[in-house]
């Protein structure tokens, strides 16, 4: 069963550049190599590429694996000596070739929308194969997640006004001299005007 990706993983695969793609042979010998990749649809896709190596296509170790066990396991991770900026996707799922011309195309001009190295590669042939994942499960941790910003204060809020302290004529307040007691201040008496005749 296919369970693909939500928003939150396709966003953390996006803003990465590289993976690790861990495969087992039939006796679960483990194997795990760095790897570019897509996201097209519902499925990551890697493609066996022109960068050298010891064997081509079907010959490589992860592609034996995969023939033997298709099921793999795929890492994203985020490295800091900062703890707290930790993070990973792992991606659990089973892998196969890709045969259909159709899929097969759109997979690649997915891989040559994130790799530039890509588009002046022969990527066609035998000895590069594409590979889909579909995935099982997704699991994402991060150490810390992002705190929500406060929300914006609505329009027409109204806030308590602070009254500034009461500033004598003709300048700042005084501060009291040392050792001295502050006398309590009183009240003046408003004169009654009169009317005069």
């Amino acid at each position: 069963m296919t369970a693909g990706l939500d928003r939150a993983a396709r966003a953390f695969l996006a803003r990465h550049r590289v993976a690790r793609l861990a495969t087992a042979d039939a006796g679960g010998a483990p194997h795990v190599v760095p790897c570019c990749y897509a996201v097209s649809g519902r499925h990551v896709y890697f493609v066996i590429d022109d960068k050298p190596k010891t064997r081509r296509g079907g010959a490589l170790k992860r592609m034996r694996n995969i023939a033997e066990n298709p099921s793999v396991a795929f890492v994203v991770d985020d490295w800091s000596e900062d703890w707290s900026a930790l993070s990973f996707l792992l991606i659990r799922g089973r892998a196969a070739i890709v045969r259909g011309a159709s899929e097969r195309g759109r997979a690649l001009r997915a891989l040559r929308a994130r790799y530039p190295q890509y588009r002046v590669m022969r990527l066609d042939g035998g000895d590069h194969p594409v590979v889909r994942i579909a995935p099982h499960t997704a699991h994402l941790w991060i150490a810390s997640p992002p705190r929500r910003a406060a929300p914006a204060p609505r329009r027409g809020a109204v806030f308590p006004r602070h009254r500034a302290a009461a500033t004598p004529r003709g300048g700042a307040a005084r501060s009291p001299r040392p050792g001295a007691t502050a006398r309590p201040r009183t009240p003046r008496r408003r004169r009654s005007l009169r009317r005069r005749r």
